[in-house]
């Protein structure tokens, strides 16, 4: 019998491809995106992991057990740690200041995707809350995969694509999807669509991030 996890990666497998094939990483892979472009991503990736930090709070406190409680407590904090660190570096790398990134406001897709996971997991079910953030964890690790065996040599971005593309990322990934099959395994018909359709939104605002760093995208008025 198929574990869950694997029906919903086969279900959103062109989705998957879509955003592993899409500008924007193959410009990064190619070493060749335009600095303006990775800033951009840079600034909102920023903004966005600090929601994606306080949506795993959201969902840790409604754990069946204190293994999973403490699974997305620790993964907040490092949502948080990973954040400060990386984004430290690469900013002054990159020329943002501290003022730059405070000042910038969350582009729409990037206000979309948080607010989207936050009220995902303050109101609806762990399980569902859980589908909900398995994308950033494994989409991300695909594509940043991807992206890694392409990389061409010399790479300015690959500090950045090393990060997501390593084993610590990949255990913690796993454990998240071996959670979610040991949750699903007891869960209702009705709480498996909501689940797809979880799984299925977040899918599709982890595209729309990517797509809308490539567009410089700002709120139009």
């Amino acid at each position: 019998m198929n574990r869950f996890s694997q029906e919903l990666w086969a279900s959103s497998l062109p989705l998957f491809e879509t955003t592993r094939d899409m500008p924007f990483n193959r410009e990064l892979a190619e070493g060749s995106l335009s600095t303006e472009k990775f800033r951009h991503y840079m600034i909102q990736d920023a903004h966005y992991l600090e929601g994606f930090a306080r949506s795993l709070s959201l969902v840790g406190a409604k754990g069946w057990n204190a293994n999973q409680v403490v699974q997305f407590a620790k993964a907040a904090e490092v949502a948080i740690i990973v954040e400060r660190e990386l984004h430290a570096e690469y900013f002054e790398r990159f020329g943002v200041t501290p003022d730059q990134f405070a000042t910038t406001e969350l582009s729409p897709a990037c206000n979309h995707y948080v607010s989207y996971l936050k009220a995902t997991c303050a109101q609806e079910s762990f399980e569902v809350g859980l589908a909900a953030l398995l994308p950033c964890f494994w989409i991300y690790r695909e594509v940043c995969t991807a992206i890694h065996a392409n990389a061409h040599p010399g790479n300015p971005y690959s500090a950045w694509i090393e990060t997501y593309a390593g084993e610590d990322f990949a255990e913690a990934v796993d454990a998240v999807i071996a959670t979610l099959d040991e949750v699903a395994a007891e869960c209702s018909a009705r709480s498996l669509k909501r689940m797809h359709h979880a799984y299925r939104r977040s899918a599709q605002l982890e595209w729309m991030l990517w797509d809308s760093a490539y567009r410089l995208e700002t709120w139009p008025v």
